[in-house]
């Protein structure tokens, strides 16, 4: 396709197929809409493409709020409150019947049939990505973590893995009192530890090329961006081995060495229980 013709909504759905994304799939999305390019109809025609296609499965966006909910201002307004995380995540999350989970700080919102199955109880997690969050169910139906051009720091998917391990210093020690608040008004207090420190994310490129090569991520392309699919089991599996093997992998910014490259290369996966 030349770069002066703008992709149509059939254009995409043929790269999802291309990807190896079934249709039936439990995908969660991370997303730059600038780097899809130009689109036929715009935001909405991507996220038509997204809908349709995986009409049979679960189609998940990421809609936190993380960077304005805090304990100064601890009230997150669930029809209200707009995502943090871009335009797509944003207008997906006012679409009909798109349902919204209710964390104060790491809502998600999803389309499918057992969306709110999906999304249920996530204000009674603690953590933003612990054991029971979206991230975790999404690894229990071994579902895919899709990037379109956004890089690999921004899988959030990663902190979950962080959390479970119990690397050091990931989450604050005292909780704030956060509340949530429904559409009709009803307020939830939600006592949440946040992550704290630096933006660990940053470092989770330094991993990414051995993961390639592992085969936990696959490299596509959607409109004019880059993708990687990350298939959830699998970069738990490896992730966990090399926190394992390191609890400080993620602590610093610097490359991997040669030698850990290669002993990560051939690492044995760290069996998980989904």
């Amino acid at each position: 396709m030349s770069n002066l013709e703008a992709h149509t909504k059939a254009n995409l759905i043929k790269q999802l197929q291309d990807m190896g994304i079934e249709s039936s799939d439990s995908i969660l999305v991370h997303s730059s809409m600038k780097k899809i390019g130009q689109v036929a109809g715009g935001a909405d025609t991507v996220l038509d493409a997204l809908s349709d296609y995986m009409a049979e499965g679960l189609l998940v966006f990421p809609t936190h709020t993380w960077s304005y909910i805090n304990e100064k201002n601890p009230k997150f307004y669930v029809q209200d409150s707009p995502s943090c995380v871009g335009i797509l995540p944003e207008l997906f999350r006012k679409r009909p019947s798109v349902i919204r989970s209710l964390h104060p700080t790491h809502s998600v919102a999803a389309l499918g049939a057992d969306a709110k199955v999906f999304v249920a109880d996530d204000e009674k997690m603690t953590t933003p990505c612990g054991k029971g969050s979206p991230l975790w169910k999404l690894l229990q139906r071994r579902g895919k973590i899709v990037l379109i051009g956004v890089d690999f720091c921004s899988n959030t998917f990663i902190h979950g893995i962080e959390e479970r391990m119990d690397v050091p210093g990931r989450l604050s020690t005292d909780y704030e009192q956060l509340v949530t608040v429904e559409p009709d008004g009803t307020e939830i207090n939600v006592p949440s530890y946040r992550h704290c420190g630096i933006d660990w994310s940053e470092h989770y490129w330094k991993v990414e090329d051995v993961l390639l090569q592992r085969g936990a991520i696959k490299v596509g392309q959607f409109g004019d961006a880059r993708v990687l699919v990350c298939d959830t089991l699998q970069l738990t599996e490896d992730i966990s081995a090399m926190i394992a093997d390191n609890m400080d992998l993620f602590t610093t910014n610097t490359p991997l060495t040669e030698d850990e490259k290669q002993r990560y290369l051939h690492i044995d996966p760290l069996g998980v229980v989904v």
